[in-house]
């Protein structure tokens, strides 16, 4: 995997462009993601069925992955079973 490519959700309708990618694999709703859409979605896993939100970064907390949400969905990311969290906005300069 490298910076770029998308991968779309097989639990639901998810899909994400990878920034940063490290060793590990992509997960939503608890399925491994995948470049193309299964005929049939199946069901997020409870524990993994907080969803994405468009337009938000999700990132993992070593910083090895960055995912952009470029569609939403009820599934929440993760890789190997650890959740990414939504990535804060840097403060801009007081400008006192």
């Amino acid at each position: 995997m490298k910076p770029g490519s998308k991968l779309k959700s097989q639990v639901c309708d998810a899909e994400v462009m990878v920034i940063r990618c490290g060793e590990g694999k992509i997960e939503c709703g608890g399925a491994a993601m995948a470049a193309d859409k299964p005929a049939t979605p199946g069901t997020p896993a409870e524990a993994f069925a907080g969803g994405t939100l468009m337009g938000k970064r999700y990132v993992d907390a070593a910083g090895t992955f960055e995912l952009l949400c470029v569609k939403p969905g009820k599934g929440s990311l993760s890789v190997d079973g650890t959740a990414l969290s939504v990535k804060d906005a840097k403060p801009l300069p007081a400008s006192d």
